[in-house]
Order: C-alpha cells, then sequence, then structure tokens
C-alpha cells in the first residue's frame, strides 16, 4: 500500500501536471488575443491610410478630377448622343435634345451683346436661381450659357456633396466628377474675399482647366475654407451668386457627408437660361 510520502508525492506531480496544462491553455488564450489584436490594428492602419490618402475634402473636392463614384454614375458614361460643334450657338430656347460632349475646343461667344443673364436650376427637390456674373466672368458666363441652353445639365447629379463647404455637380460626360465636356478653358479669378455663401464657381483640377463642372458654396466657413485650402489665394472662376432658392442647396447639403460622397443624390432636372436686354 502506498505510503503517505507518496501520496503526497503523487499528488504533487498531479498538480504540477495540471498547472502546467492550465499555463498552456493560458498562454494560448494569449496567443489568440494577440492575433485579434494584430488584426485590428491591420484593418484600423487600413482604414486611416486610405482616410490620408483618399479624396482631401478641402482641396481636391473643387477639381474636375474627382474619382468619386456615385450610384448615379456607376463609372458609365452619360447618354451624351452626337458630339456638337463648340464654334455653333445654340438656339435661346434650347437644343432640341441634350448634347454633352463638344469638338473643336470651347465655345465661341454666344452672349448677347449688353445683355445679362441669370439661370434657374431645377433640381429633384426644388429649384434655385443663379445670377450670372457677365461683367467679372464673361468667358464663364458664356460657357454655362452655352452647355445650359444645349440641355448638358440635365439630369446630371451632384456627384460630390460636403457638408459646411461645397455642392458640387455638373460632370456632363460621366456623372461622378472624372468627365467633362471635352474641352477646357482659361480662368477668371476673383479676389480670394469674393467667395461667400451662394458664390457658384467652376471646378477644375489645375490652371486653365475649367469644363462644365461647378460648384456652390453653402456656408461663409466653407467660403473661407476654399481659399484657407489653396494657401490663401483664389483659384476657382466665380461666376455667379445663388441669389433665389439657398434653402434648396441646403436641403442638397444635409444630404452630404464629410467624405463628399452623398447619401443621396439629387439631380439636375434641368436649367433654364434668361436674358434681359439693359
Amino acid at each position: 500500500m502506498p505510503t503517505d510520502k507518496r501520496e503526497r508525492q503523487r499528488a504533487g506531480r498531479e498538480a504540477r501536471r495540471a498547472e502546467a496544462r492550465a499555463a498552456q491553455k493560458r498562454a494560448q488564450r494569449r496567443r489568440q488575443i494577440m492575433s485579434i489584436v494584430a488584426l485590428l490594428a491591420v484593418v484600423i492602419g487600413i482604414g486611416l491610410f486610405i482616410s490620408l490618402t483618399g479624396d482631401d475634402e478641402t482641396s481636391d473636392v473643387a477639381t474636375g478630377t474627382s474619382t468619386t463614384t456615385t450610384e448615379a454614375g456607376d463609372d458609365e458614361p452619360a447618354a451624351a448622343g452626337p458630339a456638337g460643334d463648340a464654334q455653333v450657338c445654340p438656339p435661346a430656347e434650347g437644343a432640341p435634345e441634350p448634347v454633352r460632349r463638344f469638338e473643336n475646343g470651347p465655345p465661341k461667344d454666344c452672349l448677347t451683346e449688353g445683355a445679362s443673364y441669370s439661370a434657374e436650376v431645377e433640381t429633384d427637390i426644388g429649384s434655385f436661381t443663379i445670377a450670372l456674373d457677365r461683367e467679372k466672368a464673361p468667358k464663364t458666363v458664356n460657357n454655362f450659357v452655352f452647355l445650359s441652353r444645349y440641355r448638358a445639365y440635365e439630369d446630371v447629379p451632384f456627384h460630390r456633396v460636403i457638408k459646411d463647404f461645397v455642392v458640387q455637380g455638373g460632370d456632363v460626360a460621366m456623372q461622378n466628377g472624372t468627365g467633362d465636356a471635352g474641352y477646357d478653358f482659361e480662368d477668371e479669378l476673383p479676389d480670394p474675399e469674393d467667395y461667400e455663401e451662394g458664390s457658384v464657381a467652376m471646378a477644375n483640377s489645375g490652371p486653365n482647366t475649367n469644363g462644365s463642372q461647378f460648384y456652390i458654396v453653402v456656408s461663409e466657413q466653407g467660403a473661407k475654407t476654399l481659399v484657407q485650402a489653396v494657401g490663401g489665394e483664389a483659384k476657382y472662376s466665380l461666376f455667379g451668386k445663388v441669389t433665389e432658392g439657398m434653402d434648396v442647396v441646403k436641403k442638397i447639403e444635409a444630404d452630404g457627408s464629410q467624405g463628399g460622397t452623398p447619401a443621396v443624390v439629387h439631380k439636375i432636372v434641368k436649367v433654364t437660361i434668361n436674358e434681359a436686354n439693359s
């Protein structure tokens, strides 16, 4: 029969084995936890990298080379129809069907001498009016009138909407921020302090690369950000201001995000140009 001493020795060995097994299990759990932590760190790191190297919500937002894709665009061209001739002015009452791309460079001057212009922009949630500043930006106003009368903006979304900053649209070719009307034209830059809430200016991808995309500044802070983001300079051709219906612009802004991709994509239904002779 086992002695008390041997029994104690056996019990000690069993206890040590049990402790070893418990320690092994604890080590295994620590390794599992560390693996999960490492995986989370990788995921978080990737997210931070994407946020730091993705769309810039202050400077890139006002460009015509955005890579943001919305459900309205899906990276497919808009129904452009036949290419138009940029040297042929559209009828004042509007083209019979939308034309969204043009050949032969930027449009010729199609404005009536001495006339002033405004635009009524009808969207899917209401209308707003833009007073077009022909005196300070004649080429840019001519371009907007030209494209509007060719019905290029019809059914085109506001593809990038950043709260407290800008509402951007006018990509007549791709509808997602990567396209334009097929030509560039020169800047007509204001003083930096001229940007304000309701300002309407051209998006671009660098100096003298204006096309069809434009944006509306939605707040005074947005106007300050627009200038501060590019070193305190004016880099976007300012050609008008929303004078009626800013509440509609605010509704579009409300469905935007800090990253620029709207939760609800709103569209331009049509743009009507009003011409008044002095």
